[in-house]
């Protein structure tokens, strides 16, 4: 049995003890509920692993009753207790008395404390961005369907997207399979805080005494410490995110995404305007051209480098419903009315009490992350890449392709 189901039968046998023996002991409210105030059974033990300053907000996204038993971070070394703070994640995951698991570490430790945690039996709330690589996105989807887990990523786009009768249509008409062929484009300018997030270069320095650096680097590789790459300026540093677009990206994106019906594919063609991006730092980039294979193409523009051609010179266009349904023939619109609207997005918490995929599920939230990885890797190698979305693998470019499926330093590993 879950430990949801182990709740559920529990808090039936609290409620249906207390009737039969109410002739003989009051019981506290604080025992059954009632008043706004949930019974114990009904109250989700939770971790947070990661208590920068994301942590906070991230954990409250659980939205769910819970008492937060445990916290991690690696900076706690000779801080730690043994009951409530862990230096180590794989610690926390032991605990049976936790069923969630809140994750706002930097982006390189996301996949694997997920996939540990769906493992381990704990629904998982995750921080943006989703991975740091493509080949980490797949393996998080895995694991969410093999271990029956709740996984949603701390972006909410699509929610609101989902609202509106419009873009909930358009969603449906192009997921259908209906429309083959189409010259959409969709451009998103600015918002990626390209030049906030390009990584300083400075000199290594022996890191404070209260920080694992080698936990903290873990599946990356093991460097020199430099304070920039712990903190908010981690973001700067491919070794742990992807710049700008890391931090932005999927919040700009997923709700393009679920719009445009893009969760089970990917772009197959991809150019970017940039200069020659740096081995180590993130940097200024212009503009990113997403090409998918039924013809829709999505532009990003920085809008933050100041070269005069750093604008693509695209503009966004035949987006709306009416374009999409016009493209049908009558048979096939038709076929698109009969069709049932979709259920209604499920947040985390609704998600985790129904036992069903949250609205920005690993599968979902790993295709929206395709798209930022490719511009990314698209950026780096300063050449136009083709993907297969199927494999999943960068077509005949072994130094792309091994941005989309990175080495993991040992022992971790996928």
């Amino acid at each position: 049995m879950s430990k949801v189901g182990s709740n559920i039968t529990r808090r039936s046998f609290l409620k249906g003890a207390a009737a039969t023996s109410a002739a003989f002991t009051i019981v506290p409210a604080h025992v059954l509920g009632g008043n706004g105030r949930p019974a114990p059974s009904d109250t989700f033990g939770g971790a947070l692993i990661g208590v920068g300053g994301m942590g906070p907000g991230t954990y409250r996204r659980l939205s769910l009753p819970n008492r937060q038993l445990a916290q991690c971070d690696v900076k706690w070394v000779g801080q730690v207790d043994n009951r409530s703070r862990y230096t180590d994640f794989r610690r926390v995951l032991e605990r049976k008395d936790i069923d969630l698991i809140a994750i706002a570490t930097p982006p390189h430790w996301h996949a694997l404390i997920s996939i540990a945690a769906m493992q381990a039996g704990k629904d998982v709330l995750c921080e943006k961005p989703m991975t740091r690589f493509i080949g980490e996105g797949r393996a998080v989807a895995e694991a969410e369907k093999r271990y029956g887990r709740v996984f949603q990523v701390g972006t909410f786009g699509r929610f609101g997207q989902s609202r509106r009768e419009e873009h909930r249509k358009t969603r449906r008409l192009l997921a259908s399979g209906l429309i083959k062929k189409c010259d959409t484009v969709v451009v998103r300018r600015g918002g990626f805080k390209v030049k906030e997030w390009s990584g300083p270069l400075v000199a290594p320095s022996t890191p404070p005494d209260h920080l694992d650096w080698d936990m903290y680097c873990g599946p990356s590789p093991l460097v020199p410490y430099q304070r920039p790459r712990f903190g908010g300026m981690h973001r700067g540093y491919w070794d742990y995110d992807g710049g700008g677009l890391g931090d932005m990206g999927q919040h700009h994106l997923d709700p393009i995404a679920y719009t445009y019906a893009l969760d089970t594919t990917a772009p197959v063609e991809v150019e970017a305007y940039a200069p020659p991006a740096h081995p180590i730092v993130t940097g200024m980039w212009g503009w990113v051209k997403l090409r998918y294979a039924n013809g829709f193409t999505l532009v990003l523009e920085s809008g933050e480098w100041p070269d005069r051609d750093a604008r693509s010179g695209e503009q966004t266009r035949n987006t709306n419903f009416e374009y999409f349904y016009n493209l049908l023939s009558e048979e096939d619109k038709r076929k698109f009315d009969a069709m049932p609207d979709e259920e209604p997005l499920l947040d985390f918490a609704s998600a985790v009490r129904a036992r069903k995929p949250a609205g920005g599920n690993a599968e979902a939230a790993h295709r929206t992350m395709t798209i930022m990885h490719l511009a990314n890797i698209a950026i780096r190698v300063g050449r136009t890449i083709r993907f297969d979305p199927v494999t999943e693998q960068v077509i005949g470019d072994d130094e792309a392709n091994r941005l989309a499926h990175q080495p993991m330093r040992a022992p971790w590993h996928l």
